[in-house]
C-alpha cells in the first residue's frame, strides 16, 4: 500500500486509522505518519470537546471542517498543516 492510500484510510474512521497505523509500523513512511498524527489530533479534539455541553455542536462542526481540510490535503499529495495541526505534530511525535 502506498503512502497516499494509507493516509486516506487513516481519514476514513478510527478503525481505518488503526489499520493505517499498523500497516505504517511495518515500514515507516513520513507522509503517512504526518497524516496519522494530524488525524489522531482531529479525532481526539472532536471527542474531548464534544463532552462540553455548550460547545459540543460547534466542536463537531470544527472537527468535521478540520477533518475535511486534512482529507483534501492528503488527496493532493501535500503535507500541509491544518489549523492546530502543528500541536498535533508535536504531541504525537512518537507515532
Amino acid at each position: 500500500m502506498d503512502a497516499k492510500t494509507k493516509s486516506l484510510v487513516a481519514h476514513l474512521t478510527i478503525v481505518g486509522w488503526i489499520i493505517a497505523l499498523i500497516i505504517n509500523n511495518e515500514k515507516k513512511d513520513e507522509y503517512t505518519t504526518f497524516y496519522l498524527r494530524q488525524t489522531l489530533g482531529i479525532y481526539l479534539f472532536g471527542i474531548v470537546l464534544s463532552w462540553i455541553p455548550i460547545i459540543n455542536v460547534f466542536a463537531w462542526l470544527l472537527s468535521f471542517a478540520l477533518w475535511l481540510l486534512s482529507l483534501v490535503y492528503s488527496t493532493q499529495d501535500e503535507m500541509k498543516i491544518i489549523p492546530f495541526g502543528q500541536y498535533f505534530q508535536e504531541w504525537f511525535r512518537g507515532l
